[in-house]
């Protein structure tokens, strides 16, 4: 009978988390949101107070698993203090208008899920609102793009590597513009800065993508810089946003200090 009364006490304690977390969720866990999830890796060692976060959008056919894998990236965005959040796509790809596999999608989906997740991981972490960037690689660049036209509100800014609009930008995005930098290899061929066909439909073109923000935003040219193997147009607005267009000799390539190197570029213009 003894034994027999411990065992709903073991019960509660299990579902609580209290033996380890079944309820927990992190890097190697998914975090839950209905028949979505995210991970989330928080910086190593103690931090007192809120902290931003990078919500990064992975690739074709990639996973929040995946990103998690990549320890260069998690040491460094530990480093820098701040959550490193992994979303993961609707389907193979993310649902976004005029892509391969969702012509007709008008990417809702998919920024509902991404607002569920910043309230999620705000909710269960010391996430701070306020310090989030956005960033993506390739097919995650491109998913970087649709949610600085949908939803700037809710990031200080964006850095798109490698994917920009599928079938060129849309007709307009929300407003106020927010910082955007752009990254991109000069010599890729799989996400060409011109842009490529793709069953039904195509690519767009970077400067196309560049143009529009820059007339959505009201930015001017504010200089060019150079930082690693990074050649830089800068462009400024009134309200302080910045929107780069940031070339490098390489092809399809993605680093992680790209992301450094966004994330820095924001907080030296007083967005973060």
């Amino acid at each position: 009978m003894r034994h027999l009364r411990i065992l709903p006490v073991l019960f509660v304690l299990f579902w609580t988390g209290w033996t380890g977390g079944a309820l927990a969720c992190g890097p190697e866990t998914d975090c839950r949101i209905g028949d979505r999830h995210y991970r989330i890796a928080l910086p190593e060692g103690q931090v007192e107070g809120s902290i931003g976060a990078i919500i990064y959008a992975h690739g074709y056919r990639g996973s929040a698993a995946a990103v998690m894998r990549n320890g260069n990236l998690r040491r460094m965005v530990s480093d820098m203090g701040l959550a490193l959040i992994a979303l993961k796509s609707g389907d193979d790809d993310w649902v976004i208008p005029s892509s391969p596999s969702h012509m007709e999608a008008d990417g809702s989906v998919e920024y509902r899920y991404v607002e569920a997740v910043i309230e999620d991981a705000a909710r269960r972490f010391p996430i701070d609102t306020g310090r989030l960037m956005a960033a993506g690689f390739s097919a995650g660049g491109m998913m970087v793009w649709n949610l600085a036209c949908t939803m700037p509100e809710r990031f200080a800014g964006f850095a798109a590597i490698a994917g920009t609009f599928w079938k060129g930008p849309p007709d307009s995005c929300e407003t106020p513009a927010a910082s955007v930098v752009h990254i991109h290899g000069r010599s890729d061929p799989t996400v060409p800065l011109e842009g490529r066909p793709i069953r039904e439909t195509w690519q767009g073109k970077v400067s196309e993508s560049m143009d529009m923000y820059e007339h959505l935003g009201g930015f001017s040219p504010a200089g060019d810089l150079t930082e690693g193997d990074l050649e830089c147009q800068s462009r400024r607005n009134p309200r302080g946003e910045i929107l780069e267009l940031c070339l490098h000799p390489g092809g399809h390539s993605f680093r992680s200090s790209y992301v450094k190197f966004a994330w820095e570029r924001l907080h030296a213009a007083g967005q973060l």
